[in-house]
């Protein structure tokens, strides 16, 4: 079985894909003045770029962990998820409030996926 890793860098690699499992880095905003809307929107377009890199789109994602620096966020990430996400297709998730990386960072998405390239 193969090993491929995506936009590898010193830290970490963007995904690592083991046959056609893909592992996503965690997905996080890069503008971190936005609300918890604006931050996950911005995640979620990551998300669709790397699966697109991959071969695939957002019906292919198995399973999502959010993590937010604030629960009272949950139902405004949940808006923006609602929108997003593929009703037909609707991946396994789960959902947590811990410390985030860095001051302002209000959500990071980490992906699990069939990477059909």
């Amino acid at each position: 079985m193969s090993l491929k890793r995506l936009n590898p860098g010193p830290r970490m690699s963007q995904a690592v894909c083991i046959g056609d499992i893909a592992f996503l880095a965690g997905q996080v905003p890069n503008d971190l003045t936005g609300d918890i809307t604006a931050q996950t929107r911005e995640v979620l377009d990551k998300i669709d770029a790397m699966m697109a890199e991959l071969g695939g789109s957002k019906a292919d994602i198995a399973s999502v962990q959010v993590w937010l620096s604030d629960m009272a966020d949950f139902q405004g990430m949940n808006a923006v998820w609602d929108s997003w996400v593929d009703p037909n297709h609707p991946p396994a998730r789960a959902t947590g409030g811990v410390p985030l990386a860095r001051p302002g960072m209000r959500v990071e998405m980490i992906v699990t996926a069939r990477a059909p390239t």
